[in-house]
């Protein structure tokens, strides 16, 4: 998606006016992917076992690989290039960076290439890489230059975003000033077109985003940014059509306001600057607390020193203190306010008994009270997981109810009444009962942030409680303006306008309930997108050559007998998932993903499922090959944690399965007239083997994960006993 068309000289442009392209900066993510996990398995392979001596068909993979590494340099050389050539304060630095990548990928090239070596052992067989040290040298440059070229375009990506922030922010204040109808109409056009500038612009910056938090950061900015749009043009329209009137300058005020907020803090996000004073919304969440206290009281098993006691004693204190927020809160039922109360009292007292027993093992290293110790363990975290329970019960129950009860929208059906009718002793009973209702959701969206799961559904629960704070608040003034005109149909269309806005947050708390629900219960498939922001469809015009219905029987017929050993891999990897302790692991998230969806096209080949047409199977077949990526990267970044030798077999896999994820790409963009059937075939066939490739995958990194442990954990061991003899 190129930039939309502007003033010349954004982000740093040439004459032409061309910013750095996202289709760009897509083609270099797209080849980094590639040439990474190349350049660390020859690195890989050069270091391991020294003065080994190599067989033709490993000298032949080994010259393969070499050859893949220079062909991925040369394009990733001709992108940067690109981005060179339109961004001239950055060109010089770009085209050096280029130029030693390209020198490293021909140097890998040159000393992988095994027609160069014409001497033979004895044997029959070769001994590779007289000069290893220059391999080395060569890769290493290689990745060094392309980190180099990666960063010097992020820079032009955060600069085009500041420069488009800067021209709306510009434009706002023109508009905030506007006095004429026609006037305003003119720069509206301007601002309009600015915004969709900036909507692409951050949208293909949230897809980059590795940082979850981050991304859920964006999203509740840009869902701010989309809805205050149509806010602003109705609020602006009904105070130029009603100049005096003072509820509609605090309407129109508001708007401007939220929406600067929204976007500085988009520029917070790209630029990674965080204001002074912004407190880590971790540190108030109770799950986040108890997730933490838990890992501390288990880590105690391996190390009697991890912790000390008044350490345990303070978190747990702070945790039962946030509990309060439950117990206040004039909504809780008696009952859940009793059982809190209850769990809470008895949580405290396990905790006392597990640091008696564990001051006495320190100091008595018997069986048996090693033995009491696990019990104590397993007792406090019997206690903390039953108060999770009840607090989540409490909080989802409450949201339910809620949500329920203010489903049919009565209040705003009564206030858009009283408007029209201009009844002003009516305004102020219904202002009163949507403030009544506001302050509901906002207590809700508070307890539903403690028990949210994760840090992206704890930025949505704040995204939703600002929603209703300030939202509330807005449609009240638009109502007043309403009711102080009563035949503005602008002023009408206005408060339209907010209320749409409230009732689209009502049902995105449906589905925020629905995602809490899913995370508690280990439901972790799909992630989903902000509702509120359109859903992206990549490859419209593919996608119409395919037809919406669903296969004959024939070729469905075919395509289950396709599908049941998809059904028989997704069961092997969930098996292989419930082995690992740490269920938050990266790898093991980018595992359950992919078995989520590859089991959503099992029920697909079965005729069953959410996937109801062959434009959903593609859809999903091409977030399946992101996910893939995903992983590869993840375990990439897990491996550099091993030995050489474990590091080669893991480095193996991903070579395996990053060339079938493009495969897979391509696959889904190809369109294929009339032939549904082939695409599909093609499809099924290579997720089964990306499928196998995820089940090896996680079996080996959590054979890896476990070794790497137990090393650690003997070298803690010997620590703590060299100390132990230190003191003695």
């Amino acid at each position: 998606m190129a930039a939309s068309s502007g003033p010349a000289g954004v982000g740093g442009a040439g004459p032409s006016g061309f910013a750095f392209d996202s289709g760009l900066e897509i083609k270099t993510r797209s080849v980094e992917q590639t040439l990474l996990p190349l350049v660390s398995q020859i690195t890989t392979l050069i270091n391991h076992k020294d003065n080994t001596k190599k067989s033709d068909k490993t000298l032949q993979a080994i010259q393969r690989v070499g050859q893949a590494v220079n062909l991925a340099v040369g394009r990733f050389v001709k992108v940067g290039e690109a981005i060179a050539n339109e961004n001239w304060d950055l060109k010089e630095e770009i085209n050096v960076a280029c130029i030693e990548a390209k020198q490293a990928g021909e140097t890998i090239a040159a000393l992988t290439d095994i027609s160069s070596l014409n001497h033979t052992e004895s044997d029959g067989q070769i001994t590779i890489f007289t000069d290893k040290t220059g391999v080395i040298k060569a890769a290493r440059l290689l990745l060094s230059s392309v980190t180099k070229v990666l960063l010097l375009a992020d820079q032009v990506v955060i600069k085009q975003i500041i420069t488009s922030r800067n021209k709306v922010l510009a434009t706002m204040e023109r508009l905030e000033k506007v006095n004429s109808f026609q006037e305003f109409v003119q720069i509206f056009s301007q601002f309009g077109n600015e915004m969709v500038e900036f909507a692409h612009l951050t949208g293909d910056r949230q897809n980059d985003l590795k940082d979850e938090k981050k991304k859920a950061k964006m999203a509740a900015a840009r869902a701010v940014l989309e809805k205050c749009t149509m806010m602003l043009l109705t609020a602006s329209k009904t105070c130029l059509r009603h100049p005096n009137c003072e509820s509609a300058h605090k309407n129109k005020e508001g708007v401007f306001e939220r929406m600067k907020v929204a976007l500085d803090k988009v520029i917070e996000i790209v630029t990674d600057c965080k204001p002074s004073g912004e407190t880590d919304i971790s540190s108030v969440s109770i799950f986040t607390g108890i997730k933490e206290l838990k890992m501390n009281i288990e880590a105690l098993r391996e190390n009697l020193y991890f912790q000390s006691k008044e350490n345990l004693s303070a978190t747990l204190e702070v945790i039962l203190e946030r509990t309060e927020d439950f117990t206040d809160s004039a909504y809780t039922s008696h009952e859940h306010r009793e059982r809190i109360l209850e769990l809470s009292t008895q949580t405290r007292l396990e905790l006392q008994q597990l640091i008696s027993v564990w001051i006495q093992t320190q100091s008595r290293k018997t069986q048996s009270i090693a033995e009491e110790l696990e019990l104590t363990v397993l007792k406090f975290s019997h206690s903390l997981n039953e108060l999770k329970k009840e607090l989540h019960s409490t909080a989802t129950q409450l949201a339910a109810d809620l949500l329920k009860y203010h489903a049919d929208h009565v209040v705003l059906k009564a206030l858009k009444l009283t408007g029209v009718e201009g009844n002003l002793e009516g305004l102020a009973e219904y202002a009163c009962k949507l403030s009544e209702q506001k302050e509901q959701l906002v207590e809700i969206c508070r307890l539903l942030r403690h028990i949210s799961g994760t840090e992206p559904l704890e930025i949505t629960c704040m995204h939703a409680e600002e929603t209703f704070q300030v939202t509330g608040q807005q449609i009240i003034s638009a109502a007043e303006t309403l009711t102080l005109h009563p035949s503005s149909k602008i002023a009408k269309e206005n408060l339209d306008v907010f209320c749409e806005a409230w009732e689209s947050q009502i049902g995105d708390m449906s589905t925020l309930l629905r995602e809490i629900n899913d995370v508690f219960e280990g439901r972790r498939g799909e992630k989903y997108g902000y509702l509120s922001l359109p859903k992206p469809m990549k490859n419209n015009a593919n996608l119409k050559s395919l037809k919406p219905d669903k296969l004959d029987s024939e070729e469905q017929a075919k395509i289950a007998k396709l599908g049941l050993k998809l059904g028989l891999l997704t069961s092997d990897a969930n098996c292989e998932i419930k082995k690992w302790e740490d269920q938050e692991n990266e790898i093991v998230r980018n595992g359950r993903n992919m078995s989520s969806m590859a089991y959503s096209l099992y029920l697909f080949t079965r005729g069953e499922g959410p996937l109801k047409t062959s434009q959903d199977l593609i859809h999903q077949l091409e977030v399946f090959a992101e996910e893939g990526l995903k992983l590869a990267s993840s375990v990439q970044v897990f491996s550099k944690q091993l030995k050489d030798d474990d590091k080669l077999m893991l480095l193996l896999e991903i070579n395996k399965l990053i060339p079938l994820c493009h495969q897979l790409q391509t696959i889904t963009k190809t369109p294929l007239q009339n032939q549904v059937f082939l695409k599909i075939d093609k499809c099924i066939i290579k997720t089964r083997s990306m499928m196998a490739i995820l089940v090896q995958l996680l079996s080996l990194c959590y054979k890896l994960l476990r070794k790497l442990q137990m090393e650690n954990n003997r070298w803690v061991s010997v620590t703590n006993k060299d100390s132990v003899d230190g003191k003695t």
